[in-house]
């Protein structure tokens, strides 16, 4: 996706690049003059357009700093502006040996050229994500009201369920503390799917106690040779995330672990903030017969996983798959801010 992206902006700026020299070419001028003036009018153009929007526009436009957006909008311009001026006055005394313009002049030329077509290119470039956002927005609002309506008709089976797990509940003999136990986890696993995650956002805390739950389940189904780590460690307060993101890579990591008799079979898992980025490392044993099946079918789940992702963390996560001969690991950092 980055270098399909910076093709796209490669190509852009060089389809503007030649659009000038035919638009602006001098018959006064040769060829090569125009090319240069016009090269020398790109490097700064597209060097404040980057500046702008990638730095001044986050931290002051976006941040309604409309002072400080403006008062370093026009410190960029100006002081490129000035580099121009200076560069075209030296191209023209020792390399086009012309009479030179005068800096006052090629300076208020140059403001206002870069002036302008930073401020075109920005506002195409405005109309464009807004055209995307719009069509993202329909996009989730489209698999939201699914999602909501799929959600309704699958209340009535778990709400019927876990009134029948409290029943069963009490049936069990009270001596028999620990089928008691799994059953109070699996009852806590459903309620929380039933009750927390109808919202947008859960706090990511709470989504880390399910996963310890969902791990602890889990466990109980596995070999007692398995090992697993699970550890969450520097987790920020008040981080909120999308409810059931991160429970996918546990359940992939129980599904293609290995169940080698002679040696250890592990799932090594790691979550942590730093700041507002969170971080998540799956890491699973296989068996080498696992190979075409881990890499053939990830299942539906980590389809749809990388689908949510996209749909709520578009350019906001970072998902990588590293599938060798012996060991299955999955990385995933997402910007929660």
């Amino acid at each position: 996706m980055k270098k399909r992206a910076l093709s796209y902006h490669f190509l852009f700026w060089a389809g503007i690049y030649l659009l000038w020299v035919l638009i602006f070419r001098s018959y006064s001028f040769s060829i090569t003059k125009t090319m240069t003036i016009e090269f020398c009018y790109l490097i700064f153009i597209t060097l404040d357009f980057y500046v702008i929007n990638i730095f001044i526009v986050p931290q002051f436009l976006l941040k309604k700093k409309y002072a400080f957006f403006v008062s370093a909008t026009i410190i960029i311009i100006v002081a490129s502006a000035g580099l121009r001026a200076l560069v075209a006055e030296t191209m023209n005394l020792h390399y086009f040996h012309v009479t030179p313009t005068g800096f006052s002049t090629l300076f208020l030329n140059s403001v206002i050229n870069i002036s302008l077509w930073v401020l075109l290119i920005t506002m195409v470039k405005i109309l464009i994500d807004r055209v995307q956002t719009q069509q993202r927005l329909e996009i989730l609002e489209k698999e939201q009201v699914k999602s909501e309506l799929d959600y309704l008709k699958a209340q009535i089976n778990p709400h019927a369920l876990l009134n029948s797990l409290n029943t069963i509940y009490g049936h069990i003999d009270k001596s028999n503390q620990a089928a008691r136990n799994i059953l109070l986890q699996f009852a806590e696993l459903l309620r929380y799917q039933l009750y927390e995650c109808g919202a947008d956002k859960v706090d990511l805390e709470k989504e880390i106690r399910y996963l310890e739950n969902y791990i602890a389940f889990q466990r109980l189904r596995k070999d007692e040779k398995l090992i697993v780590n699970f550890e969450a460690k520097n987790i920020e307060k008040g981080l909120k995330i999308a409810p059931l993101l991160l429970v996918v890579l546990v359940e992939n990591a129980f599904k293609f672990v290995s169940n080698f008799s002679d040696r250890e079979n592990k799932i090594n898992i790691t979550i942590l903030t730093k700041g507002n980025m969170l971080h998540c490392f799956f890491i699973n044993t296989k068996e080498m017969q696992q190979n075409a099946v881990t890499t053939n079918s990830n299942g539906i789940g980590i389809t749809n996983l990388k689908r949510r992702l996209e749909l709520l963390y578009a350019q906001k996560h970072k998902f990588s798959v590293n599938n060798e001969p012996d060991f299955y690991e999955t990385n995933l950092i997402v910007d929660l801010s």
